[in-house]
């Protein structure tokens, strides 16, 4: 059934309005970077700044070794990111594509992990990597994404539960192993959802805070999320280089989700054409 002009004419409206009504805050806050103080807290505000202050960007920059914070938060995001993507898409083809007793049960307790809030596991998790003597090191927010996440694990799993098995059975014909079937078979099929998982995680780790907080004590191994914090004081905050860092650090995850939303689509709709 198609609809009339009149009916797009009125989603498309309506959509703009709901696009308008989000994206006003982050275009205030964007304008608002380029203001003084005294004129980012005048009362009634104004969109566009008297004056444009570029130099708000490179003071605010400056203010904390960024640099630093910047090569900590890329450390952390990529080797998470990769950890993820490889562990899960190897925990998601076992149960996807083996037989094995107690398969089924095991996926429920792996999926029932996922109610338990990590606020939970919080002080037993500081207590083990404590014993470890990670505290203060960047391994207890980079070693445990090797282990994989139930999250991510049934969304490839489910992926490939679509995949016909005609695949698996021509390459055991060829003579390949198990491995060589997961890694030259399934990992290309699984693109889309790999790259759905990684754009995910890329924006959790970029944007964690709590993880960091608990974990780190010296500014030298501080992500961005932190060095961000740092501009909110006892008695003040500094709003110009708090907002300068926020458009910073939210233009690579708008970035990573631009360029990969066609494979999010296709990550979540089904596995192959």
């Amino acid at each position: 059934m198609k609809m009339s002009r009149k009916t797009k004419a009125i989603i498309y409206i309506l959509l703009t309005v709901i696009a308008v009504y989000f994206l006003a805050p982050f275009v205030y806050m964007f304008f608002t970077t380029f203001k003084t103080e005294a004129e980012a807290i005048a009362y009634p505000p104004k969109l566009l700044p008297s004056k444009w202050l570029f130099e708000n960007f490179v003071n605010a920059w400056k203010s904390q070794p960024f640099g630093t914070y910047l090569k900590n938060s890329i450390l952390v995001t990529v080797l998470t990111t990769t950890g993820q993507i490889l562990s899960c898409s190897l925990v998601a083809y076992g149960f996807a594509k083996f037989e094995f007793k107690g398969k089924n049960i095991l996926f429920m307790i792996l999926l029932s992990t996922m109610m338990i809030p990590w606020d939970v596991t919080m002080i037993p998790q500081y207590m083990e990597f404590n014993m470890f003597g990670w505290i203060n090191t960047l391994k207890p927010l980079i070693i445990p994404a090797w282990f994989g996440s139930a999250y991510y694990i049934f969304l490839m799993r489910q992926f490939l539960m679509g995949v016909p098995k005609d695949f698996e059975e021509a390459a055991r014909i060829d003579g390949a192993n198990s491995f060589q079937i997961y890694w030259k078979i399934y990992m290309p099929i699984l693109k889309p959802s790999l790259i759905l998982v990684g754009v995910l995680n890329m924006i959790s780790v970029w944007n964690d805070y709590l993880g960091p907080l608990i974990f780190l004590q010296e500014r030298s191994k501080y992500t961005l999320a932190l060095g961000l914090a740092a501009f909110k004081g006892v008695h003040s905050t500094r709003i110009i280089p708090m907002l300068c860092i926020t458009v910073i650090m939210i233009i690579p995850p708008i970035i990573a989700f631009i360029v990969a939303q066609k494979y999010i689509v296709e990550g979540t709709s089904g596995s192959i054409k």
